[in-house]
């Protein structure tokens, strides 16, 4: 009986011990909840003054706090790290509120968070300011971004749109607002298209306007008809589109004028036009020539986008520009129109320029990071935008028929805009058909 029963425990131990490695590699959230945030927890607990302390990040009390400790409390004066405020633990790691002492700065955390993701065994370490004098440590227990599955709460809203997960756990969003106009970059096979996918299928549900320029004969967004106001396959109705655009943002600033407001959203909710996000596939297509005759219609382009780029944030029409690179190369405007480009995501490159064209003049701390991003991890990219800040980002695996779906049960919101009506794309009945023939005949440009 003896015999017996060390055996079934030594079973149950192995059983144990084997469904905790499998649930380790098959469902890292529960390996988590059970096993790593206690661990974790407890070792953050033990070793935090230390730690703190031998990665600098203590500074020397007060003349009175150390009086006080000499004379009052007979201890030995010690330096003083960041008070902690709130411990709590997430589904993917840990959130530590700390109070910064005189003397440090959230930089200074910053730089030291690669030394406290190695003391603490954590996958990584995010540090985020809440408000002056506290910021947040952001403990990432394990990979989040090796099997991509978006927060339950993430769900477009308000010019909003949840399009990748963080590697905090958090969901990247894609704020029109805040960032009115994107650069995206990347190589081939790196998920550029895979990100514009999620951006339509938040953005089609929503009441926007969107519109889409793709010069590779329409194959990407032809089989988003459904929800599409206007869509141009080729380089001549692109000139002719963006003509329109900029003469409809002179009449959104007229009306503006009118009520006396320097935003559209200050407008009257029954006098509000909608918003517009433009949607480039390809920039490249757009700027070069193959002979001088196309140098006109390059002049027509290149002025309208950098027009609409410098202006149009404030009556709601928004760029949303995708490409390879974007770089002088290119020709005369391309630095201008990148540099009126807030928002910056970069995919993995072929070269470290490319990254540097995308991230250098804003975040040049992520180019390196850009340049690294793993061949077997498409989908997988650096977001920055102008105030510094930057994120590892990847998008989820989002089929063309999802998006297809969503945009034919969301068609209904496609909003009546008439100058937008020659561009009008016929939706596909059944499977799409590349070509300019789904577009109606573009209009004579004035």
């Amino acid at each position: 009986m003896t015999d017996l029963t060390v055996w079934l425990e030594a079973t149950g131990a192995v059983a144990g011990a084997g469904g905790l490695g499998y649930a380790k590699i098959r469902a890292p959230r529960v390996y988590w909840s059970l096993v790593g945030m206690p661990v974790t927890w407890g070792r953050f607990a033990l070793s935090y003054r230390s730690t703190m302390d031998v990665c600098g990040l203590t500074v020397q009390p007060s003349g009175l706090r150390a009086f006080m400790t000499r004379s009052v409390a007979r201890r030995e004066v010690q330096p003083v790290p960041p008070r902690i405020r709130r411990v709590r633990g997430t589904s993917t790691g840990l959130r530590v509120t700390l109070r910064l002492p005189a003397g440090l700065e959230p930089a200074d955390l910053i730089a030291s968070s690669e030394r406290l993701r190695h003391a603490w065994g954590v996958h990584s370490v995010t540090v985020m300011e809440t408000k002056p004098g506290y910021v947040e440590l952001r403990m990432t227990g394990y990979d989040v971004l090796r099997r991509v599955r978006m927060p339950r709460k993430a769900r477009p809203r308000d010019m909003v749109v949840p399009v990748a997960l963080r590697e905090d756990g958090t969901a990247f969003e894609r704020d029109y607002r805040a960032a009115p106009m994107a650069l995206t970059l990347g190589a081939n096979q790196s998920g550029k298209s895979m990100y514009q996918r999620n951006l339509i299928k938040g953005l089609a549900q929503l009441p926007v306007a969107l519109v889409g320029i793709d010069c590779k004969r329409g194959v990407e967004q032809t089989a988003y008809a459904s929800r599409l106001s206007a869509l141009v396959t080729s380089p001549d109705d692109a000139a002719s589109l963006l003509g329109v655009l900029v003469a409809e943002m002179e009449d959104r600033f007229d009306l503006l004028s009118r009520h006396g407001v320097s935003d559209l959203w200050e407008l009257p909710e029954t006098e509000r036009p909608v918003p517009v996000v433009v949607l480039v596939d390809e920039i490249a297509e757009l700027f070069m020539i193959s002979s001088k005759k196309d140098e006109e219609r390059r002049e027509r382009i290149v002025t309208a986008l950098i027009r609409l780029a410098q202006m149009a944030r404030a009556v709601g029409i928004h760029l949303e520009i995708c490409g390879q690179r974007f770089g002088s190369e290119l020709g005369k405007g391309a630095t201008m129109l990148r540099a009126q480009l807030t928002g910056r995501v970069v995919h993995r490159v072929n070269d470290k320029q490319t990254a540097e064209m995308g991230l250098n003049d804003v975040a040049p701390d992520a180019v390196p990071v850009a340049s690294l991003i793993p061949m077997e991890r498409p989908g997988t990219a650096v977001a920055a935008d102008s105030s510094g800040g930057w994120s590892k980002i990847r998008t989820p695996n989002t089929t063309r028929d999802e998006v297809v779906a969503v945009c034919r049960a969301f068609a209904h919101l496609v909003p009546d805009l008439p100058v937008l009506d020659p561009f009008r794309p016929v939706a596909p009945v059944t499977a799409p058909v590349a070509g300019p023939s789904l577009v109606k005949p573009r209009p004579v440009t004035p």
